[in-house]
C-alpha cells in the first residue's frame, strides 16, 4: 500500500467510497450520496487553499482517502483544520486509516497548522482509538447531535495540538 496526494482522476474512487460510507455508517452526518460534480468542487476548493487530499492505494485501487478542510469559515479558525477518513468497506481494519491520518498529520504541520480537530460519532470506538493512536485527545462532548438511521448521535470531539 501506498500513500499519496491525490489527483483529480482518483475523485470516482473517492466519491464511490464517501457515498458507501454515507448509505451504510455513521462516519459522516451525511444522509445524501453526492454527484461527481460536488466531489469536483470539493476537490478544487481544497486545492485553492493548499489543504492535502490523500490517497492510499493497494494494486493500483484506490482503497482510502483523507483530508483536510477548513475548521470554519472564521478567519480566527485559520490555523485549525478538520480531517476526514474513509476507507473502503471491504479493506477496513487493516491500518490504512492510521496510515491515511499520519500523512493528514505530517501535511498539516507543513502547512503551518496548529491544531486539527475530529468530529467522531460517540459509538465510533473505532475511529476515536485511531485518533488516539497519533496524539488526539478528547476535547469535547455533544449529545444526540446528529440524527441518522432513524437514531439519534452523541459527537465526540477529538483534538491535536501541533
Amino acid at each position: 500500500m501506498i500513500v499519496r496526494s491525490a489527483t483529480t482522476e482518483d475523485l470516482p474512487s473517492i466519491l464511490g467510497i464517501y457515498n458507501e460510507a454515507v448509505l451504510n455508517t455513521t462516519a459522516t452526518a451525511e444522509t445524501n450520496i453526492e454527484p461527481l460534480a460536488v466531489r469536483e468542487g470539493w476537490f478544487e476548493h481544497r486545492r485553492k487553499l493548499g489543504l492535502p487530499v490523500f490517497v492510499a492505494e493497494e494494486d493500483g485501487r484506490v482503497v482510502g482517502w483523507s483530508s483536510l478542510s477548513p475548521y470554519s469559515s472564521r478567519t480566527g479558525y485559520r490555523f485549525t483544520a478538520e480531517d476526514s477518513i474513509y476507507v473502503a468497506s471491504d479493506c477496513r481494519g487493516r491500518g490504512i486509516g492510521k496510515a491515511l491520518l499520519a500523512a493528514l498529520v505530517s501535511a498539516a504541520r507543513e502547512c503551518g497548522l496548529h491544531s486539527l480537530v475530529a468530529k467522531i460519532d460517540g459509538e465510533n470506538a473505532a475511529s476515536i482509538y485511531l485518533h488516539e493512536q497519533v496524539g488526539f485527545v478528547r476535547a469535547g462532548f455533544l449529545k444526540e447531535a446528529i440524527f441518522k438511521f432513524d437514531r439519534w448521535l452523541n459527537v465526540v470531539y477529538m483534538q491535536l495540538m501541533l
